[in-house]
């Protein structure tokens, strides 16, 4: 007998969900970023897992887009695909870090229905032992609500075991879904998107990071090289001086870490290419976002 099922986790901006993702995969797939939305497609990423019963699990965690305000069409889109992902999974879970108030939470149950979920309370590194312990009796009187309540810090590591049992405990039994070495079914000129756009919030700051997107127009497989072209897109001239930088310098050191961090992930030599377009209100725009591969309705 296994266990396989679908697990969507669910939070606002900057919880720490991708951070988990990497965490629990131990490689980095998901983009990660001390900047709030940097996560804006769902990322399936496959966890094997066995549980206290000695069950093969097989746990496909859906990185959903942080729950943030809807003004914005890109913001819409965005939490649409939380809302979708957690409309088609097994089970949640809700991703707090223990910095945060209640209200996201709250928010949460008002839309989240039956579903089982689980609450996970990100970030205990950033806090005492007092301070974590007031938080988990401000969770209490919501317990009829949640699983399990389990205290974690993504970034150090701590307690994911405890997450996974948990998470073992409601899985449907069922046969793999995917090749069990596969860790995620997100396709590499994906990967190499998310990758660059990394860089693009490691260099840039204010608007530049919300309001850019990455395109890679091409990819040349060869067996000691990849090839690829890719764009960045920006809604104003004056991003694109910026993304550019004097005589290309900004440009040129986000290519450079993109391509490090690329060969690393797929051991081999990458020939990246990078152009910085303008495209007016491509953020604001429904056939614009959906060649940029967001679904708006």
């Amino acid at each position: 007998m296994t266990k396989a099922g679908f697990i969507a986790l669910i939070g606002r901006p900057n919880a720490g969900k991708s951070t988990l993702i990497n965490a629990l995969l131990g490689a980095h797939l998901a983009l990660t970023s001390h900047k709030a939305n940097a996560t804006r497609k769902i990322l399936k990423a496959i966890i094997p897992y066995t549980d206290k019963e000695s069950t093969e699990c097989q746990m496909v965690f859906l990185d959903t887009p942080g729950l943030c305000t809807q003004e914005k069409l890109l913001n819409r889109a965005m939490v649409a695909q939380s809302h979708s992902a957690f409309e088609s999974c097994d089970l949640a879970v809700f991703v707090a870090s223990v910095q945060d108030n209640l209200k996201p939470y709250e928010e949460f149950l008002k839309w989240s229905g039956h579903k089982p979920h689980l609450l996970a309370l990100n970030k205990t590194d950033t806090a005492t032992n007092a301070q974590i312990l007031a938080k988990l009796k401000d969770y209490t009187p919501y317990s009829q609500h949640f699983k399990a309540l389990i205290p974690i810090s993504a970034q150090k590591g701590r307690n994911l075991n405890a997450l996974l049992d948990e998470v073992a405990k409601l899985l449907p039994n069922a046969p793999f879904y995917y090749d069990p070495d596969m860790l995620g079914d997100i396709q590499m000129r994906e990967i190499y998107a998310e990758i660059i756009r990394e860089q693009i919030f490691q260099f840039l700051s204010d608007e530049i990071p919300y309001e850019s997107a990455v395109l890679v127009k091409s990819v040349q497989e060869q067996a000691q090289l990849e090839k690829i072209q890719a764009q960045i897109i920006v809604t104003k001239e004056s991003q694109q001086k910026m993304v550019i930088g004097k005589g290309g310098a900004v440009v040129k050191k986000i290519g450079q870490e993109a391509r490090h961090k690329i060969e690393d992930f797929i051991q081999k030599k990458v020939f990246l290419r990078l152009e910085v377009v303008v495209q007016k209100n491509w953020t604001s725009t429904q056939n614009q976002l959906k060649k940029m591969g967001y679904v708006v309705e």
